[in-house]
């Protein structure tokens, strides 16, 4: 089992995807504590990568579609809140 925390921010840092199976212990900022899925957090991974290119103007794959070089669409910080499991 891993355990993740969550920084003073609401953020756990999450840098891929996990096994849909796999159980996740989330120790949140306020001391509680909460086992999730690796499914249930690989959508709050995907929501926030969405988030961060809709924020960016990157398409779908992580280009800018400004530039015409290619952006590192990749972040870590992936927010969490109590209650996330139901």
């Amino acid at each position: 089992m891993i355990t993740l925390t969550q920084d003073t921010d609401g953020f756990i840092r999450m840098d891929r995807h996990l096994p849909g199976s796999l159980p996740v212990t989330v120790a949140f900022a306020d001391g509680t504590s909460e086992v999730l899925t690796g499914a249930v957090l690989n959508k709050a991974y995907d929501d926030a990568v969405a988030v961060f290119r809709a924020k960016n103007h990157l398409d779908a794959k992580g280009f800018s579609r400004v530039r015409k070089m290619p952006a590192n669409a990749k972040i870590s910080d992936v927010p969490v809140s109590p209650g996330m499991g139901r």
